[in-house]
């Protein structure tokens, strides 16, 4: 129970930390830089620290704390809706910065610098987590220390299963996003945050269920058992992948790219009606009379 406490501390700080820096860089900086740099930046790193020590209570705590599915899914969820309620609008993913592009509504420099500053955020997050292991505040902190020279691979399934598994989790997860997008945050914001705990929950025992490249690439990249290139399919193309097909399904097209509709007609707002004469062929059939009264 003791390390349980310090992962919770150690989540509770980081959201404090985070919402701290958050905040002082609204303050200070122009409202570009925050929503485009910033903001993204601070999201990356909260979620890079979190999943990293999630990590943890996952792969030792059952058996060097004891600690059943039930506690970590129920605190997985809670993680996720603290991270949709206090992110501010940040996506703290890639691939939901290129969908916002290739849906138009964001520009290709913005987008670029969203990518820039998740990457750093994730980064920075994973290199001073590490840092408070060696601190060995607690029993599964001083395993995961040891632990930590020596990574393994997140990816244990084959290079195509794997790259099947994130497409589809990224599908999914896009397709929610795209159809929730209008919705309160209230109802937003759990939804979501249960779609990513069942899908951890299912796809975790493959590849980790990260469906994110920026946060892959800070944990498993550096891991040894897989070369780049196949983490790169893994992690980068079956996510953009499954996003793609997220938009088309959704819109029928990508906005960005073209606009004709591929999958759904587009219905005519008028209708002309059927089996009924236009004005101008009922004038042609009525007989002509003269100023007798006959027909002419």
């Amino acid at each position: 129970m003791a390390s349980l406490n310090v992962s919770l501390s150690f989540f509770f700080a980081t959201c404090a930390l985070c919402e701290a820096a958050r905040r002082a860089s609204k303050a200070l900086l122009p409202a570009g830089t925050y929503a485009s740099f910033s903001r993204e930046a601070v999201g990356a790193a909260q979620l890079a620290a979190c999943c990293l020590e999630m990590r943890v209570l996952v792969e030792l705590g059952p058996w060097a704390g004891g600690f059943g599915p039930d506690l970590l899914l129920t605190l997985l969820f809670l993680l996720f809706v603290v991270h949709g309620v206090t992110f501010d609008g940040a996506s703290a993913n890639p691939t939901v910065a290129l969908q916002e592009f290739l849906m138009a509504e964001a520009s290709l420099p913005s987008t670029l610098l969203k990518v820039v500053a998740q990457v750093l955020g994730a980064k920075a997050a994973c290199a001073l987590t590490q840092r408070c292991w060696t601190w060995e505040l607690s029993e599964l902190h001083m395993l995961q220390s040891l632990m930590a020279v020596h990574c393994s691979s997140t990816l244990r399934t084959s290079v195509l299963q794997g790259t099947l598994v994130e497409g589809a989790c990224t599908f999914f997860f896009h397709l929610s996003l795209l159809r929730l997008q209008h919705s309160l945050l209230r109802y937003r914001v759990p939804a979501l945050a249960l779609l990513v705990t069942v899908m951890a929950y299912t796809a975790g025992p493959y590849t980790s269920a990260f469906f994110n490249p920026a946060l892959a690439a800070s944990v498993t990249f550096h891991c040894p058992g897989n070369t780049l290139l196949e983490y790169t399919h893994v992690y980068c193309l079956g996510p953009v992948a499954g996003m793609i097909l997220a938009i088309l399904l959704h819109q029928g097209h990508i906005p960005r790219l073209f606009q004709r509709n591929l999958f759904y007609r587009q219905k005519n707002k008028y209708r002309t009606p059927r089996g009924k004469l236009s004005p101008g062929s009922v004038d042609t059939q009525m007989p002509t009379m003269g100023h007798s009264g006959k027909r002419l």
